[in-house]
């Protein structure tokens, strides 16, 4: 996560740990490979490890993300005014979908408030096509929503 990001010295410093205790999990599993007791604890440590790995990943959810909302035409203002409405910045573009035209929409956010942005899209045009996309960087512009005076909010 992050050498995609290209925080190289973090990626880096983690990368060595990562294969240093990978490395002495392997080397004690090789020693003892009649034993399925040190065979299966090595396999459900590496489980584990992962599931712990993706769960703090989420909790942190670290970096930015695009959401990309594509409404059937006239829906689209309705669902841009209610995401201004609670902070988010929002850019409307005009589009042609296979079946006419559709307004989309683009909203740039922190990962950590992705799900609560698709909710509110979802509850204002439950017939939006929504994707959500990793972004590497950003420069200038909103990322955080703001309340009316500009001051950035905390979302809970």
């Amino acid at each position: 996560m992050f050498m995609v990001r290209g925080r190289r010295f973090i990626a880096s410093g983690m990368g060595f740990v990562e294969v240093l205790v990978w490395i002495i999990a392997v080397g004690s599993a090789m020693e003892h490979l009649t034993s399925p007791y040190h065979l299966s604890g090595y396999a459900g440590g590496f489980a584990m490890g992962t599931f712990v790995g993706v769960s703090i990943e989420r909790t942190l959810a670290l970096g930015q993300v695009v959401l990309r909302v594509i409404l059937p035409d006239g829906d689209g203002a309705g669902v841009a005014s209610t995401l201004r409405e609670v902070g988010y910045a929002v850019t409307e573009v005009d589009g042609r979908g296979r079946d006419g035209p559709v307004d989309i929409a683009n909203v740039v956010v922190g990962r950590r408030y992705a799900r609560r942005v698709a909710e509110l899209v979802e509850e204002a045009a439950p017939r939006s096509f929504i994707t959500i996309e990793e972004i590497r960087s950003t420069r200038r512009g909103l990322v955080d929503p703001v309340i009316g005076d500009g001051r950035r909010h905390v979302r809970k």
